[in-house]
Formats: C-alpha cells, structure tokens, sequence
C-alpha cells in the first residue's frame, strides 16, 4: 500500500527542514532552482505548442502538457525545492508529530519566496535571450496567460487545490517505484494531467505571468491580473496538498499507525479485526 511512500514523504520532510536550519541560504537557493526549472518547462511548453496553435490545430495544448512536464523531471532530479509539493510534506509530517506546526509557515513561505526569484530570474534570461521577440512566437504564451489573469475568483481557487492535489500525487505515486523510466512517465503523465485539465499551478503562473509581462504584451495582460489570479490559485494550492493530501493519507492511515504500535506489523483490515475478537475473547493474565 502507500505506507512506504508515506515514509518516505517523512524522510523527504524532514531532510528538508534539516537543509533549512543548516542553512536557510541553502534552501532557499534550492527553491529558487525550482522556480528555474519550471520555467524552463514553461518556456518549452508554449513553444512547442504554439507551433500547433499558430496553425489552428487542436493539438497545441496536447503537445504543450505532455513538453511540460520537463519541469517536474528536473525539479525531483535536479534538487529544487518546489513550494506545492512542500504544503503536502510538511502537513502529513507535522500531523505524525514529527515536524513542530510553528516551523511550516516559515518553511513554506521560504520556498514560495525562492520559486518566486526563480521564476523571475528565469523570465529576464528569457527576455535577453531574444526568443520572444517575434510577436508570431507569442501568441499561444498571451492566450493563455489573458484567460488566466481574467478567470473568476472562485474558479482559479478550486482549479488550484485540484492542480496541486493531482500535482502531489505526481510526486507520491511513484515514491516506491523500482524502476526509474516508470517513475518518470508517471510523473509526466500526472503532470499532462494536471495541465492538459486546465488546473492552476501557482509556481508555473509565476514563470508564465512574468515571461508574459517582461515581453511586448497587450493590456489585458497586467501586474494586478497576476495578482488576481496568484491569490486564489496558491491559497487552493495549499489546500489541495495540505489538506486533501496531508490531512486524507494521515487520517486513512491511523488504524495502520496503530496496528503497527501493538502489534509490530502491518496488519490488513481482516486481520485487524480477527487481532481484536480474539483478544476481546482471550483469558487476562494476571
């Protein structure tokens, strides 16, 4: 089951917290690497699909959710540090009483910080580099970041706790994998899902929204429209992997945690309760 993985998700937490208190320039380097890195997930996304959009085809967002998810190979190989897999980790680690409550808000505001330099670096490497001179190159880039600055509050907000809850999941599943191809086409193709969905990722709207902006754009693409959408999006974030990843594995998995503590092992659901009429029915020693 997923009990491994979630011992992992300990492990992960915790060396996290660990780099921290060695060294919070450390950290937050490695956050902003995150950020870096999904730019350039970012930037290979909307270029390969707007080869496909220029041309009215409807493969564009395909094309651009299954190149995207270049960004979520390197940041779990690369050593970044991404803020939306974070709310997850630290949640489920603090709710097993491993991690204080008082050290998640740093932790998590520390790595939102860094992926936000990231993104922003990123987008002014970008804008030098020259590639995004050609307004024929932009428009799939522009279209998707106006429908995302003009969405409805309420809307961004659930797409962002389903995009991180699903994002998560991207990260979890392949925890206890053996094999490092499966791992990585699992996590691409949570990743096409969470983007070909339409969910909202705050830390790839970052590196969307700031490339966007720091190129020749149309006003309906703005400061505040990024702001308009970046608080709903990273509030459903935390939500999506704070509380229904963190919050649902650990309460699914208490009975586990206690069958663990009184008898040693794991038990399944059948000898669970066979454990238990037995011991009800059993003579006490005196």
């Amino acid at each position: 089951m997923e009990s491994d993985a979630l011992l992992k998700v300990k492990e992960l937490a915790l060396k996290k917290q660990k780099v921290y208190h060695q060294s919070r320039l450390a950290y937050l380097l490695r956050s902003v690497l995150a950020g870096i890195f999904v730019g350039f997930g970012v930037i290979i996304a909307f270029k390969t699909g707007n080869l496909f959009y220029t041309d009215g085809s409807p493969l564009a967002y395909p094309m651009a959710a299954i190149t995207f998810g270049s960004a979520i190979i390197l940041i779990a190989y690369g050593g970044g540090d991404l803020f939306t897999g974070n709310t997850f980790y630290y949640t489920y680690t603090s709710l097993r009483k491993k991690m204080l409550w008082n050290e998640v808000p740093k932790l998590l505001t520390l790595s939102y910080i860094g992926n936000f330099l990231g993104a922003v670096l990123f987008a002014i490497l970008i804008y030098f580099s020259g590639l995004f001179n050609d307004p024929a190159v932009n428009q799939f880039l522009l279209s998707v970041t106006e429908r995302k600055m003009n969405a409805p509050w309420l809307e961004l907000f659930f797409r962002g706790i389903l995009c991180n809850w699903l994002v998560c999941l991207a990260f979890f599943i392949p925890m206890t994998m053996k094999n490092e191809a499966a791992k990585i086409f699992t996590m691409v193709l949570f990743v096409f899902g969470f983007f070909i969905s339409g969910y909202e990722h705050s830390i790839a709207n970052m590196s969307t929204f700031a490339t966007s902006l720091i190129i020749n754009h149309p006003e309906t693409i703005s400061l505040s429209g990024a702001i308009h959408n970046l608080i709903p999006v990273t509030i459903g974030n935390i939500l999506g992997g704070s509380l229904f990843m963190g919050g649902f594995y650990y309460f699914i998995n208490q009975t586990k945690e206690k069958d663990i503590k009184n008898t040693g092992t794991v038990l399944s659901p059948e000898k669970a309760s066979s454990w238990k009429i037995h011991s009800a029915h059993s003579p006490s020693k005196h």
